[in-house]
């Protein structure tokens, strides 16, 4: 036998679960800083990424070697992608796409991917090239210190 109490409980988990499954995307994500082009160090060959005690640096995110030019790479814990637009520059986004708030994946061909809704932004300011997105990424700033690419 069905009673109201056990329909009411049953109806509260359902929209429980529904409810988590709504969840804000990024949600308590970083505010966002005022990006930076910093000049890269000499020209070195890529090398893969080493163990993070190895970095030359101790806050830094990875070896400016390991980040390809015209191509990039997200770090999802920090909330952030990093570019190469050029042999000499670095750039820094969050990673959170400005559309319904998705985290984008990767750097591909100049272009920071959401997989979410298809949202593309450029690698070179964060501007949407594609999809429903219509504001840029915000940037963030980096630099290059001992081979190495920090947050600044």
């Amino acid at each position: 036998m069905t009673t109201r109490r056990s329909l009411l409980a049953a109806a509260c988990g359902t929209c429980a679960a529904a409810l988590t499954g709504c969840a804000a995307y990024g949600a308590g994500r970083p505010a966002a800083e005022a990006g930076a082009v910093v000049p890269a160090p000499a020209a070195s060959p890529p090398a893969a990424s080493p163990p993070a005690a190895s970095l030359p640096v101790a806050d830094a995110l990875a070896l400016a070697a390991t980040i390809p030019v015209g191509g990039g790479r997200v770090f999802a814990e920090l909330d952030l992608v990093v570019t190469r637009p050029a042999e000499d520059e670095f750039r820094a986004f969050s990673a959170t796409c400005t559309h319904q708030g998705c985290a984008v994946t990767e750097v591909n061909d100049g272009e920071i991917v959401c997989p979410c809704h298809g949202s593309t932004f450029s690698a070179v300011d964060g501007s949407p090239t594609a999809g429903p997105a219509q504001q840029p990424l915000p940037s963030r700033t980096v630099a290059v210190r001992d081979g190495a690419v920090v947050l600044a």
